[in-house]
């Protein structure tokens, strides 16, 4: 029998340009897990098994990280899902919870990345993303730009041509973005940027320049998920912020389907949507606060669309309402998002999970959604995997 399922715990490091700071996997690890442990005012003997998820490492490294908080003999596994690491290390942890396998469980995430263009770690095989590349090139032809960034610039221009939303409209997003982040302590830019300054930003691929681009960071995050019995049993009720829905979603025959926003995982977000909505008995009216995966700006609008915050077409209509900012009907990215707060691949998902934990206790500062009840998690890796969560307040 499922379980309740609660994180009682959050951290996270200031989320770094690649070398600012001089520190390593095992730094990041330690900051990000003693801070969820500290947050929950448990100790690291309770933990009864542990996730560490990072992209650029060889083997073991979350071992190698969570072993500065303790070498208890736990169960540790290491997880890599390419930009959705993080949240695949805390979906593991809470479904070793929700179904009964442990009751205290720790996800912790890190990256320490080069500055530039994600590169792959090995040269000698093929990419894990040939099929989304093959696709894209079958549609658009080959460009000598960084893949990524073309796959989510073609699915702006898409967007464009099938809806004719603005070009504009992707630069709002990260003054959107950018605007949340300066409120935001561990952030790595915080600083508004103007529509002027991100449209005169260096072209990246058209019509994405570098300020509607994520940066690469360095970086960790963790968060502890608990049963009922354990909450309970500490006295953590304070503390626990319910893990109503979480599902995850990998590729299916229709990312092939011949449109530019398939390649980018729009049948995936829009699968995860509709289980995280009815395993948690919440729709998106129901949330006041989201965080999800805008790993480049038009990826943001295309998820208000797929999460259903709004119907096909509409998203850039959406934001330019201002529906998803201060005052509208919801609040995405408080954080700053990975536009602006910055993009650790392995930490990612769990920087969200700790802003949104933030939220809907009321300690989230002056990025605080009033009135905060429930909140969406979204995040993504290409190649691919996609989980979504909902969370809501306790009481």
């Amino acid at each position: 029998m499922a379980q309740r399922t609660f994180v009682i715990g959050v951290g996270m490091t200031k989320f770094e340009k690649p070398g600012a700071r001089n520190w390593d996997y095992p730094e990041m690890g330690k900051e990000a897990g003693q801070a969820a442990l500290d947050d929950a005012g448990i100790s690291y003997d309770l933990v009864q098994r542990a996730f560490g998820s990072y992209v650029h490492g060889d083997s073991c490294y979350g071992n190698r990280a969570l072993y500065e908080l303790g070498m208890t003999g736990i169960p540790i596994v290491n997880v890599n899902n390419n930009c959705a690491s993080g949240v695949s290390g805390l979906y593991m942890a809470r479904e070793a919870v929700k179904f009964g396998q442990a009751d205290c469980v720790m996800a912790v995430g890190f990256e320490k990345m080069n500055s530039g263009e994600i590169q792959m770690a090995f040269a000698n095989r093929p990419s894990p993303l040939r099929k989304q590349i093959k696709a894209m090139w079958t549609r658009r032809g080959r460009q000598s730009t960084p893949i990524a960034a073309q796959m989510f610039a073609n699915a702006a221009k898409e967007h464009s041509e099938t809806y004719g939303t603005p070009a504009e409209t992707w630069a709002k997003v990260s003054v959107k973005n950018y605007s949340h982040a300066v409120n935001n302590p561990r952030s790595q830019f915080r600083t508004a940027r103007s529509l002027d300054e991100i449209l005169a930003a260096p072209m990246i691929s058209d019509p994405l320049t570098r300020m509607m681009c994520c940066p690469t960071s360095d970086g960790g995050a963790a968060a502890i998920v608990a049963s009922e019995r354990f909450v309970e049993q500490h006295g953590l009720w304070d503390k626990a912020v319910e893990i109503a829905g979480m599902h995850m979603v990998t590729d299916t025959p229709d990312t092939f389907d011949g449109t530019d926003k398939a390649i980018v995982g729009w049948h995936m977000n829009r699968k995860i949507a509709e289980a995280v909505y009815e395993e948690s008995g919440l729709g998106p009216e129901n949330v006041q606060v989201v965080e999800l995966h805008d790993c480049f700006a038009p990826a943001e609008v295309l998820l208000y669309e797929a999460l259903g915050l709004c119907p096909e077409g509409k998203g850039g209509d959406l934001l330019l309402s201002g529906g998803t900012t201060y005052g509208g009907q919801w609040v995405v990215n408080p954080s700053g998002g990975l536009l602006s707060k910055g993009h650790p691949l392995g930490a990612t998902g769990l920087a969200q999970c700790a802003e949104l934990t933030w939220q809907l206790r009321g300690e989230a500062d002056k990025r605080q959604v009033t009135g905060a009840t429930a909140a969406l998690q979204h995040n993504l890796g290409l190649g691919g995997a996609g989980v979504a969560a909902v969370y809501k307040k306790v009481g």
